[in-house]
């Protein structure tokens, strides 16, 4: 049995455990009090660590959403000099917290 493993999720990295939280981007289609697999598992670790090329074959991260969130605001501003050229918007980036329930291979 894996005691951790690390996955790949929206173009990052998580290393993970049964029972942590991890805070992901949000994904599509996906609801809290869903279930959701990562098949992206690139490393199990433990007594036998298994390390995949780039993905341990048949390896499965399942996790539940426990909330959905979105990050604080960034502001951009755009800026041209001479021009009268001037642009402000804002950004709130979704986010999900998944609690992890276990690693199966």
């Amino acid at each position: 049995m894996a005691a951790y493993a690390v996955i790949e999720t929206g173009s990052k990295q998580y290393r993970v455990s049964p029972g942590d939280a991890i805070v992901i981007e949000k994904l599509k289609g996906v609801e809290v009090g869903k279930q959701i697999e990562f098949k992206n598992v690139l490393l199990l670790g433990g007594d036998r660590p298994r390390l995949g090329t780039p993905y341990v074959a048949g390896a499965r991260v399942v996790a539940e959403v426990s909330k959905s969130f979105r990050g604080p605001k960034l502001d951009v501003f755009k800026y041209k000099r001479k021009t009268r050229r001037r642009r402000k918007i804002g950004h709130r980036q979704p986010y999900m917290e998944a609690v992890i329930k276990e690693i199966r291979l």
